[in-house]
C-alpha cells in the first residue's frame, strides 16, 4: 500500500529525533593526542532521507516489493529498461524517476549536494608530519628511480624532508612523495580494507610478507587475491577441505570464496559464478581446478559424477592447453563450466562451454613454444601396438611439432600424461575404439604437417612429393593418396557448367593442407567437448540451481600479436567491463538511486575501448568483416582503412605499415594486421570438403554439419571474400562473449583475481612493478576503496524485518518494516555510521551483519532446543505407548505359540516314550543278565574261598592234635596235593575263558542292537516317503475329480445363463481348497460336492453323469482312508518288533495294491468325463434349437 502523507511525515520525525541524538554523542570532544585519521568520509546526516526530499509516488513498504537486493535484472530501482542489441547489458531508460518541483530529489551531477565530494588526499598534512615526527612512525619515501622504500622523518624544510631509511641512509625527498605507513601490528593482515593507511606502498608490501611467508591468499573486500608460488605449497587437502566445511578457519582461500559461493546457492536459490581472471601464467586454470575439487566435496554422492566433472580436467587441458613463451600450460580456448546441483545439495550434473579455440597453434609455432599437449603425449605414451597401428613416430620426425625446436617441457612427463588422459577417457565412458579414432586423426594431422611440395613448371606451380606421409596421411583418412595429392596442388573452379582445373602455387599449397589439419583438430576438439557434455548431461535431473566457474584465456601481450591476441584481449576487456559493472557501477548507482549520502568513488572505465571494438559500423570488428567481405582486400587495406577511420579514437593508435595499436585496461599492446583477414575467414576450400566428405574414416563421418556447410569460394587466387551466408570468426566469437555475459549477469558473481609475481616463473620472486601493473589493471585499490566506504550488506526492509524482526524483546508499536528495522537497530546499539536506511533498503557496513546473525542464530538454536525437548518427549510418550500395546500383543502372541508348541510337544513325546521304553526294557533285560551272571560270579569264588578256609582249618588243628600221625603218614598221598593245586589253576583259567566269552558275547549282542536300531531308523525314513509320495498321488487323484467336476460346473453354468428360469450356478469347492485340504496327512479331506441342478437342465443323461461323479468322489474317499490306516498300523505294528524282511514285502504289496486301484480310477474318471461333455453338447443343440424357435416367434 502507498504511504500517506501523515504517517511519511511521523516516521521521519520520529526517527529524525533518535538520529540527531545519535549525531549530538558523535560529536562529543575526543583526546588531543590522536594519529592522523584516515580520509574521512561523508557524515551521514540522515539514516532516511531528510524531510526536504520527498519519496517516490510509487514507493511501497508492504510485501510487494519482492525484488531481493542482490538480484539484478537489467534495472536500477524504479526504472523500466531495455536491452540493446550491441551490448549485453547496457541499458536505455524508458521512464525518468519524476522530478519534484518542492523538494527535488539530488542526482550524482548536482554540485551542490555531498556525493560529489572529492575524496581527500593521502599526502602528510603538517599536522600529521609533526606527529609521525614525535612518534617516530614509519613513512614511505619514492626514490628516484620510482621504487617505494620504507623510513622515519627525521626533520622538514619546507616543501622537503628528511628522512632516514631502512639501511641508515638519510634522504632528502619532496613531502609529496611520502606515505604514511602501516603500524608493525597491521603487517600480513589478510583483509587489505583493514589497512589503515591504503596506499599502494603499502598494499604492495602486505601482499609481499604473505607471499614470502607462503600465503598466496589475499582478500580486497569482496574479491580474492590469488598469487601463482610456482611450487606445491601445503594449504591443500582433506584436512583443509574439512576445516572450510565446518567453518574451523576464515582466512582467505579458494576453498572459502567456493563455499560461500556454495551457500548463498542452497540459502538464497540464487545460482553463483566464479570469475576468475589475470594475465596468462597468473594460474587461472589450477585455481579453478581447485575450486572444482572443493565443489566435488561439497556435492559428491555416491553416483560418482563429481569424479568424471574433475577428470575432464585432464581432457581439456591435454586437448586444449600449451606451452607458450609466458606459461608452460596456457589455456588456448576459453572455458566455462555449468555444474549443477539437486535440491539436497549433491552435484547432479555439468556442462561445458568452449570460446574460441587457437586453430593456428596446430600448423604455426613461435619459437620456444609448443602445439597442444596431445600430440607429444601420444607420441612420448602411446604403446607400441597403437604406433604401428598409425604409424606414429617421435615428436620430433614431424614438422608441426619440431618447428619451434621446443618438443618438451621441464618437469612434465608426457607419457605419464597419456596414461592418466587414458584413464580420464574411460572413466567419461567413451569406448576403447571411439579413442582410437581419435588418436587416429591426431596421428593423420601430424602425417599432413611432414606433406611435402616441389614445382613442377617455371610458373611456381608445384606438385604434391608423393613419399610416406601422403601414405600415411590417406590411410589414416580413409582416401587414396592421389585424391589427396589432387586436393593439395590443384583448385577446381566452377565456370556455369563446365570445371576447370588451376594449378596452385607452393603458397596456396601449403595454405590448403594447413586449413584442413586446422579444421580436422577444430572438429575433433567440438566432438570431444560434446561427448564430455554426454558423458555429465543434467537431464530430468536439472532443478535450476548451479555455480558456473569462468576459466578464460588471460590478457596477452607479446612481441608479435596476431589475430588471436586481438580476440583474447577483447575477451579481457569485456570481462573486466563486468567487474567495473558490479563493483563500482552497480553498487553506486544503488547509492544513489536510493538516497543515501555517498562518496562516489572513481575507477577506470574501460567502455571507451569497447566502443572501439564492437561501435558499428566504425569499430574494429565491423571493418574487419567490410574488408574480409572484399575479394583483392589484403592485410595492408585493412591496417589503412582502421587508421583512417578510427585515428579520433583516444584508445587507438595507428603505427607504421600494418601495424596498430590499442589502449588496453591493461596495458598499451601493438598488433600486426598479418593473417588477419585470413583468419578472420578462417575458409576451407570446396574441393578440401569433398574429400574429407568421402573420406571412409568413421570419425570424419561425424562432422555433417561441419562438412556440409555451403561454402562458396570466389575464383580468386587469393582465396575469396568471406561469404555472406558464412559468420566470420571475429562476429561469431563477439556472439559468444555477449552470450556469456548474458549467462553471467543471471548469476551472483564471486571474483578471484590471479597475480603473477615474476616473469621468469620462479618461486620466491617478486618483482614489484609487476605486481602493481597488475593490482592496477584489476582495479584492486578502487575494490578496497569503495569496500570500505561502501556498504556490502544491503537488505529491503521487508527481508530485514522479516529476517531478524522477531529479535526484538519488546513489540513495537508500529508494525511497519521500517520501523521494525530501526528498532532491532537501535536495539543492538549498532553506532549510526555504520549504517544507512534508503527508500527501500537498508545498508549495513562490513562486519555490522554478523552480530546480527549470530544472536539469530543463537536464538534459532534455542528454539531448536525446545523444539527438539517437545518433540523428544512426545515421541519417548508414543514409544511407551507403543511399547505397552507391543507388550500385550507379545504376551498374547507368545501364550499361543507355547500352547501350540506344548501340544506338538506332547504328542511327539507319547510317540518317543515308547520307543524308549522298548529300549530301556531290553537294557534292563540285558542288564540283569549281566548282573545276575556276575553275582553268581562273585558266590562261587566266595564259597570255594570259604571252603578252602575251611579245609585249611582243619588241617591245622588235625596237625595240632594228631603231630605223630602226620609223621606216620604214608608217603604216597604226598604227590596229591600238586595235583589238586593244579586243578584248582585249570578251573580258574576256565572260569576266566568263560567271562571273556560272556563279555564278546555282550559286546555282539550290543553291536546287533545298535545295527538293528539303525536299520529300524532306515525303515522308518522309507516308510515316511511312501507315505508322502501316497499323499502326492492322492493329492493328483484329487485334482485331477476337481477338474472333472469344474468342467462340468462350467458347462452347468453356461445352460443355467441360457435359460432364464434357472436361479443361480452350481456352486462347488475349487480345485485350491481341494489340494490344500489334501496336503494335510492327519486330517481327513471332506470333499464338498452340492449340486442343485434342475431335471429340466440336465435330464437323465445329466443325472447318471452326476451320479458316476459323486460315486467316484465317494470311491476316492474310502480308498484313501483306506490306504492311510493300512500304512498307519503297518508302520506301528512294525515299531515294537525288529527290521526284517516281511515288514518289507508287506509295504510292497500295500504300494502294488494301490499302484494298480490308481490305473482303474484314471480309467474310470476319463470315461466319466467323456459323458459329462457329451451330455453338455447335446444340451448345447438343445438349447440352440430353442433359441432359434424363440427368435423365430418374436420375429
Amino acid at each position: 500500500m502507498m504511504l500517506s502523507a501523515t504517517m511519511s511525515a511521523l516516521s521521519r520525525s520520529s526517527l529524525e529525533e533518535m538520529l540527531e541524538s545519535l549525531r549530538k554523542r558523535d560529536e562529543e570532544e575526543r583526546p588531543k593526542d590522536l594519529p592522523p585519521a584516515l580520509p574521512s568520509r561523508p557524515q551521514s546526516r540522515a539514516r532516511m532521507p531528510p524531510a526536504r526530499r520527498s519519496l517516490p509516488n510509487n514507493f511501497k513498504v508492504d510485501g510487494d516489493n519482492d525484488q531481493k537486493g542482490h538480484k539484478r535484472k537489467g534495472s536500477f530501482g524504479s526504472k523500466k529498461v531495455k536491452l540493446r542489441v550491441e551490448s549485453p547489458y547496457a541499458v536505455i531508460s524508458e521512464e525518468k524517476v519524476n522530478e519534484q518541483p518542492s523538494s527535488p530529489v539530488p542526482t550524482a551531477n548536482d554540485s551542490s549536494t555531498d556525493c560529489e565530494a572529492p575524496p581527500q588526499s593521502e599526502e602528510l598534512e603538517d599536522d600529521n608530519v609533526a606527529y609521525f615526527i614525535k612518534k617516530k612512525l614509519h613513512v614511505w619515501c619514492r626514490q628516484p628511480r620510482g621504487k617505494w622504500e620504507l623510513g622515519t622523518i627525521q626533520s622538514t624544510s619546507g616543501e622537503e624532508a628528511s628522512v632516514s631509511l631502512s639501511n641508515g641512509n638519510v634522504l632528502k625527498v619532496a613531502r609529496s612523495d611520502l606515505l604514511p605507513a602501516n603500524p608493525d601490528i597491521l603487517e600480513g593482515i589478510e583483509d587489505l580494507i583493514q589497512l589503515s593507511y591504503l596506499n599502494e606502498p603499502s598494499v604492495l608490501h602486505n601482499l609481499q610478507y604473505r607471499y614470502a611467508q607462503d600465503m598466496i591468499y589475499s582478500k580486497a573486500g569482496p574479491i580474492l587475491i590469488a598469487f601463482n608460488p610456482f611450487k606445491n605449497v601445503e594449504v591443500y587437502g582433506n584436512d583443509y577441505v574439512l576445516a572450510y566445511r565446518q567453518k574451523l578457519t576464515d582466512s582467505p582461500h579458494v576453498y572459502a570464496l567456493t563455499d560461500a559461493a556454495y551457500n548463498e546457492m542452497m540459502t538464497g536459490e540464487v545460482n553463483q559464478s566464479i570469475i576468475i581472471s589475470g594475465e596468462s601464467g597468473a594460474g587461472k586454470t589450477e585455481t579453478a581446478k581447485i575450486a572444482m575439487q572443493y565443489l566435488a566435496a561439497l556435492g559428491g554422492g555416491c553416483s560418482g559424477i563429481e569424479n568424471e566433472i574433475l577428470q575432464t580436467n585432464f581432457i581439456l587441458e591435454a586437448f586444449g592447453n600449451a606451452k607458450t613463451s609466458r606459461n608452460d600450460n596456457s589455456s588456448r580456448f576459453g572455458k566455462l563450466i555449468e555444474i549443477h546441483f539437486s535440491t539436497m545439495g549433491k552435484i547432479c550434473g555439468a556442462k561445458v562451454q568452449t570460446f574460441l579455440l587457437e586453430k593456428s597453434r596446430v600448423v604455426q609455432l613461435a619459437l620456444g613454444e609448443r602445439s597442444y599437449h596431445i600430440f607429444y603425449q601420444l607420441c612420448a605414451g602411446s604403446s607400441s601396438k597403437l604406433k604401428e597401428r598409425l604409424n606414429l613416430r617421435a615428436a620430433s620426425e614431424y614438422k608441426y611439432l619440431n618447428q619451434s625446436d621446443c618438443t618438451t617441457i621441464d618437469g612434465v612427463d608426457d607419457a605419464k600424461k597419456f596414461k592418466r588422459l587414458m584413464k580420464a577417457l574411460d572413466v567419461i565412458q567413451m569406448g576403447k575404439e571411439d579413442q582410437e579414432l581419435v588418436f587416429k586423426m591426431l596421428a593423420a594431422i601430424l602425417w599432413l604437417g611432414n606433406i611435402s611440395f616441389q614445382d613442377s613448371d617455371n610458373e611456381n606451380h608445384i606438385e604434391v612429393v608423393n613419399d610416406e606421409a601422403v601414405t600415411n596421411a590417406a590411410v589414416l583418412m580413409g582416401c587414396s593418396s592421389q585424391e589427396l595429392m589432387a586436393v593439395l596442388s590443384t583448385h577446381k573452379i566452377q565456370a556455369g557448367k563446365d570445371t576447370i582445373t588451376k594449378k596452385l602455387t607452393l603458397r596456396q599449397a601449403i595454405d590448403a593442407r594447413d586449413a584442413i589439419a586446422k579444421f580436422i583438430y577444430a572438429s575433433l576438439f567440438d566432438w570431444l567437448v560434446e561427448q564430455v557434455n554426454k558423458s555429465l548431461q543434467v537431464g530430468k535431473r536439472c532443478t535450476g540451481r548451479s555455480i558456473t566457474i569462468l576459466d578464460i584465456y588471460g590478457f596477452e601481450s607479446f612481441q608479435n600479436n596476431s589475430f588471436e591476441q586481438f580476440c583474447i584481449n577483447y575477451a579481457n576487456e569485456r570481462l573486466q567491463q563486468h567487474f567495473n559493472r558490479h563493483l563500482f557501477k552497480l553498487e553506486q548507482e544503488d547509492y544513489e538511486l536510493d538516497g543515501i549520502d555517498w562518496t562516489r568513488v572513481e575507477f577506470e572505465d574501460n567502455q571507451v575501448c569497447l566502443d572501439l571494438f564492437e561501435k558499428k559500423p566504425l569499430g574494429l570488428f565491423s571493418l574487419l568483416d567490410e574488408e574480409s567481405n572484399f575479394p583483392k582486400a589484403s592485410d595492408l587495406t585493412l591496417a589503412n582503412k582502421l587508421k583512417q577511420h578510427l585515428h579520433s579514437n583516444p584508445c587507438f593508435k595507428g603505427e607504421r605499415g600494418r601495424a596498430f595499436s590499442v589502449s588496453h585496461y591493461a596495458g598499451e599492446v601493438l598488433y600486426d594486421t598479418s593473417g588477419f583477414l585470413e583468419k578472420n575467414r578462417d575458409p576451407l576450400p570446396s574441393d578440401s570438403i569433398q574429400l574429407l566428405s568421402s573420406c571412409s574414416c568413421e570419425l570424419l563421418q561425424l562432422f555433417p554439419e561441419m562438412l556440409n556447410q555451403p561454402q562458396k569460394q570466389s575464383n580468386s587466387s587469393h582465396g575469396g571474400a568471406l561469404d555472406s551466408k558464412k559468420q566470420s570468426v571475429g562476429t561469431k566469437f563477439k556472439g559468444q562473449l555477449f552470450k556469456l555475459m548474458h549467462q553471467l549477469e543471471s548469476t551472483t558473481p564471486h571474483f578471484i583475481r590471479c597475480i603473477k609475481p615474476n616473469t621468469k616463473q620462479l618461486p620466491g620472486i617478486y618483482e614489484q612493478d609487476l605486481v602493481l601493473q597488475q593490482l592496477k589493471c584489476c582495479g584492486v585499490l578502487e575494490v578496497v576503496r569503495i569496500s570500505r566506504a561502501g556498504y556490502p550488506t544491503r537488505m529491503t526492509h521487508q527481508e530485514f524485518s522479516r529476517r531478524y524482526g522477531f529479535l526484538l524483546v519488546e513489540a513495537n508499536t508500529s508494525q511497519d518494516p521500517l520501523s521494525i528495522s530501526v528498532a532491532v537497530l537501535q536495539q543492538f546499539n549498532i553506532p549510526p555510521e555504520m549504517y544507512q536506511v534508503g527508500f527501500t533498503k537498508l545498508y549495513l557496513r562490513t562486519g555490522q551483519i554478523g552480530a546480527l546473525e549470530d544472536r539469530r542464530k543463537y536464538l534459532l538454536q534455542g528454539l531448536l532446543g525446545i523444539q527438539k525437548s517437545f518433540r523428544g518427549y512426545q515421541a519417548r510418550r508414543r514409544y511407551h505407548e507403543l511399547k505397552k500395546g507391543v507388550t500385550t500383543l507379545q504376551s498374547f502372541v507368545r501364550g499361543e505359540i507355547g500352547r501350540r508348541e506344548y501340544g506338538v510337544m506332547v504328542k511327539s513325546s507319547m510317540t518317543i516314550s515308547s520307543e524308549n521304553v522298548k529300549e530301556m526294557l531290553a537294557a534292563t533285560t540285558l542288564q540283569s543278565v549281566i548282573r545276575g551272571w556276575l553275582v553268581r560270579r562273585n558266590a562261587s569264588d566266595f564259597n570255594n574261598s570259604k571252603k578252602s578256609r575251611e579245609n585249611a582249618r582243619s588241617r591245622r588243628r588235625s596237625r595240632v592234635r594228631m603231630p605223630e600221625e602226620k609223621q606216620d603218614l604214608p608217603s604216597d598221598r604226598l604227590p596229591n596235593l600238586p595235583a589238586a593245586l593244579a586243578e584248582l589253576q585249570r578251573r580258574v583259567v576256565k572260569a576266566e575263558a568263560t567271562i571273556e566269552q560272556k563279555e564278546g558275547e555282550n559286546a555282539e549282542l550290543k553291536d546287533q542292537l545298535n545295527q538293528f536300531e539303525s536299520r529300524w531308523i532306515q525303515y522308518e525314513k522309507r516308510m515316511k516317503s511312501m507315505e508322502d509320495m501316497w499323499q502326492k498321488q492322492m493329492a493328483s487323484l484329487q485334482t485331477s475329480l476337481a477338474s472333472a467336476r469344474k468342467s462340468l460346473a462350467s458347462e452347468n453354468a453356461n445352460n443355467q445363463h441360457a435359460r432364464r428360469d434357472v436361479s443361480s450356478p452350481l456352486p462347488y469347492d475349487s480345485e485350491d481348497a481341494i489340494s490344500m485340504g489334501s496336503r494335510t496327512p492327519s486330517a481327513s479331506t471332506p470333499l464338498k460336492y452340492s449340486a442343485s441342478i434342475s431335471e429340466s437342465a440336465l435330464g437323465r443323461d445329466g443325472h447318471g453323469a452326476l451320479a458316476s461323479v459323486g460315486h467316484l468322489a465317494r470311491e476316492f474317499d474310502h480308498r484313501r482312508q483306506t490306504f492311510d490306516y493300512d500304512a498307519r498300523n503297518l508302520v506301528e505294528l512294525r515299531a515294537g518288533q525288529s527290521a526284517n524282511t516281511n515288514s518289507v514285502e508287506e509295504l510292497r504289496k500295500l504300494k502294488h495294491r494301490f499302484e494298480v486301484w490308481k490305473k482303474d480310477y484314471k480309467v474310470r474318471l476319463k470315461e466319466t468325463k467323456a459323458r459329462l461333455q457329451k451330455v453338455g453338447n447335446s444340451e448345447m443343440d438343445k438349447r440352440r434349437r430353442w433359441w432359434g424357435k424363440l427368435s423365430s416367434r418374436a420375429l
